[in-house]
């Protein structure tokens, strides 16, 4: 993936119908066939394991009418092309890409064979008979977290180490300081940028620097958050954690954080192409749908404060509270939404900007 904000031109909340895939594809007779590509290991405790761990749930809730396989350290490249048609010559009829840069290859792998149904992690699909993208709002639970840990830091000096300067990233940078100063508006969020989704010693190195100037709760958006979060436990300070539940690797300092749940999603998706009912489109799913959801409280976090934020929780489940909504300005002072008004998925997907409170530069360097 190039380390560079891609403009990304979406398509908001309409679905085309178009003809279902063919349905010699997705014979019945016969269990459908599904491959996995990640761009990591399953067994990272992050973005790559909640996915296998949806595989794993999928064929378990599916025996008779799936079978699954996944590939695992696939290469954001024409690898991941490669890969695809592979798995389609092995009898694949529907292909789950994961990371953020197998989309390009995923659409022309698509382009070629339009009786298989290909399902993008993020990004915006454009036009594509036979894929759709999916995601859940991870800002969401990441704003909630955010507020918990307005509360819990004693130096207002909170890190942030971040992968790549992309949408899904800024997103979670953003609602995790919004929630934060909505508590507290003396803290500072510090980003450092890895320029990778998966560099253990570049990831436990910003860490230490992080902490050395003063940060008291360390977060990540990054393939495999387990480095900032066992870094962020030695060296006795809070932890955030992000696609996984890792309460158990930081007892001291877990707070909470957000994780995924695909499991339930991917069964959905299944049962759309042995049915024929698949549709493509980009299906963003909140927090009340269940994807994604806020992790579990670490015991340091006061009852108080749980209650707070499960609070919170709620409102946004019910609607009663939008993440992004207006007044909202980015921390150069320009107005990006006014009183009242609500952020579209085209405003979501194409975030390039942070908001006051974000120190650090934008571009990853």
């Amino acid at each position: 993936m190039k380390n560079i904000f891609l403009p990304i031109v979406a398509a908001i909340s309409l679905f085309v119908i178009m003809p279902p895939v063919s349905q010699a594809a997705t014979d019945n007779k016969v269990p459908l066939k599904v491959g996995f590509i990640t761009v990591g290991p399953k067994t990272d405790w992050g973005y790559n394991y909640a996915h296998e761990q949806g595989r794993i749930y999928m064929q378990s809730h599916m025996p008779k009418q799936i079978e699954t396989e996944i590939v695992e350290n696939v290469p954001e490249s024409a690898e991941a092309e490669r890969v695809m048609e592979k798995m389609i010559a092995r009898g694949a009829r529907l292909i789950f890409s994961t990371s953020y840069g197998h989309y390009e290859p995923a659409l022309r792998v698509a382009a070629r064979h339009p009786d298989v149904v290909f399902e993008q992690c993020g990004r915006v699909e454009k036009d594509t008979k036979n894929l759709a993208t999916y995601f859940a709002k991870q800002y969401q639970p990441m704003y909630v977290s955010g507020m918990v840990s307005g509360k819990m830091t004693k130096t207002n000096n909170i890190g942030f180490i971040a992968a790549h300067p992309v949408p899904q990233v800024l997103q979670n940078v953003n609602a995790f300081t919004l929630g934060a100063r909505s508590v507290n508006d003396k803290v500072k969020v510090h980003v450092v940028w890895t320029n990778s989704w998966s560099d253990p010693p570049k990831e436990a190195e910003a860490a230490k620097g992080l902490i050395d100037t003063g940060c008291d709760i360390l977060t990540m958006h990054l393939d495999s958050p387990i480095t900032v979060v066992q870094t962020a436990e030695k060296n006795g300070i809070y932890s955030v954690g992000y696609h996984t539940d890792l309460n158990k690797f930081a007892p001291k300092g877990w707070l909470t954080g957000e994780a995924w749940d695909w499991g339930p999603l991917y069964v959905k998706i299944a049962n759309t192409v042995i049915n024929h009912s698949f549709k493509p489109g980009n299906y963003r799913y909140a927090m009340n749908d269940g994807y994604t959801k806020l992790s579990s409280f670490g015991k340091v976090v006061p009852k108080s404060v749980q209650q707070e934020a499960l609070a919170l929780e709620k409102k946004i489940e019910k609607g009663e509270y939008v993440v992004f909504q207006g007044p909202l300005k980015d921390r150069n002072g320009k107005q990006l939404l006014a009183a009242g008004q609500k952020p579209t998925l085209d405003f979501i997907e194409s975030m390039n900007w942070v908001v006051p409170g974000v120190e650090g530069s934008l571009t990853a360097k």
